[in-house]
């Protein structure tokens, strides 16, 4: 028997038992769909943990003061000394130092209530130097950014997030040209920040930006010269490493320390960021998928289930072919052939279903799912794999059959 008649055969049993042939192969569409969402919701969170993590700034390394101790011992954690300053972020600046760090920013941060009229807010009001904006990979929406000039001349001018000037005027449209009014200070708005979400930590729009000058001068509770934090914007993706062992080096050598486990800052890269966060995803991931594979094997089960229930009912039919001279092979092969035909209309329905809810899902939960074309290749194999594997069993019991016994079956 050729192969094209072991398949027009093949389908034409398949189709005999068309309702249970369609329950056979829902249990395969329901594991391959699964399967397909589930790696799409894993690659989806992992684009959107990404794209957040963008949104800190474009090959961005970010420099953090150590810890404080209290008078009584009390150690803090990273983040709450005062052990960054202003000189800092110039000897960062120098390309002589540090040539592959293309630009620093430095950012001075406390939280602060803000009035407009009769409306009050409290947010976090940063002074920041006027290279914040590009090295934080951020736009203005209405209005200017805070210049050199407003820097030198401690002006007292603010540009305020899109949530901030939300919850301050009801708009961030007409915004320009109002004031505010931080710590007894009126602060004239000069622009308004893009929206651009949040990150793992801090809402990005819920702020306050004022040149680093006047946050010093009149908003400064600690030593005036001391930052919050200093970003480094590397001049490429491929010098990232680079900028962060040249910084590390500069700020060693200006703190005066020897010892680089004694160092009282730390750098962060977006590289350990997303690869931390990868990992974990990577790991739920693969979790989900190992539990979305159960009803794959539930699936097998069901097409061995089928195929014994067929070899019975196909007894007389086997032993009349054998008795006619077909070989045991071409018994097992046809067997097979359905098992595949099984396992492969699962597959290609399961994957149709899958990439549907895909692109239907985001809405829904406000994730995205990215449908990974390798993923529907391997689950579409698999499927195949599963209709052959689980029909090993029947098709061999099949071509075992003698033929004279066989043909007594009632």
């Amino acid at each position: 028997m050729s192969w094209l008649e072991t398949f027009r055969t093949s389908w034409a049993a398949v189709r005999s038992h068309a309702l249970r042939s369609v329950l056979t192969v829902v249990g395969i569409l329901i594991g391959i769909a699964a399967v397909i969402l589930t790696v799409g919701l894993g690659l989806g969170t992992q684009k959107d943990v990404s794209a957040q993590i963008s949104a800190l700034g474009s090959n961005l390394l970010i420099v953090s003061p150590g810890s404080t101790t209290s008078s009584s011992g009390v150690r803090g954690g990273f983040g709450t000394g005062s052990t960054l300053t202003i000189a800092d972020a110039v000897a960062l600046a120098s390309h002589v130092s540090a040539p592959d760090v293309k630009a620093v920013a430095a950012e001075k941060t406390s939280s602060q209530s803000l009035t407009a009229g009769s409306t009050n807010w409290t947010t976090s009001v940063s002074g920041v130097t006027p290279s914040w904006l590009s090295v934080r990979s951020r736009s203005i929406e209405v209005g200017r950014f805070l210049t050199s000039s407003d820097d030198a001349q401690s002006s007292d001018v603010v540009v305020l997030g899109s949530e901030a000037a939300q919850e301050l005027f009801g708009r961030t449209v007409g915004v320009v040209g109002q004031t505010v009014t931080v710590a007894g200070t009126s602060f004239e708005v000069v622009g308004v920040l893009a929206p651009a979400g949040s990150d793992s930590s801090s809402n990005l729009d819920d702020v306050a930006l004022v040149p680093m000058s006047t946050a010093q001068t009149q908003l400064s509770t600690g030593a005036s010269s001391s930052v919050s934090t200093v970003y480094l914007e590397a001049a490429s993706a491929g010098r990232l490493s680079a900028a962060y062992q040249e910084a590390r080096a500069v700020l060693l050598t200006t703190h005066g320390i020897a010892d680089a486990s004694g160092a009282d800052f730390t750098i962060s890269s977006q590289d350990a960021l997303v690869s931390t966060a990868t990992a974990v995803y990577r790991t739920l991931t693969v979790l989900l998928t190992g539990i979305a594979a159960l009803s794959l094997l539930v699936g097998g089960i069901g097409v061995m289930n089928i195929m014994l229930v067929s070899v019975t009912e196909r007894t007389r039919e086997i032993g009349l072919r054998k008795a006619l001279g077909a070989p045991p092979g071409a018994i097992r092969r046809q067997f097979l052939v359905e098992a595949a035909i099984l396992g492969l209309s699962g597959g290609v329905l399961g994957a149709l279903v899958g990439s549907l809810a895909a692109l239907l899902l985001p809405a829904a939960i406000g994730s995205s799912v990215v449908v990974s074309p390798a993923a529907i290749g391997l689950s579409l194999g698999v499927s195949v794999a599963i209709g052959i594997v689980f029909g090993v069993y029947p098709a061999t019991r099949a071509a075992r059959l003698a033929p004279i016994d066989a043909l007594r079956t009632e």
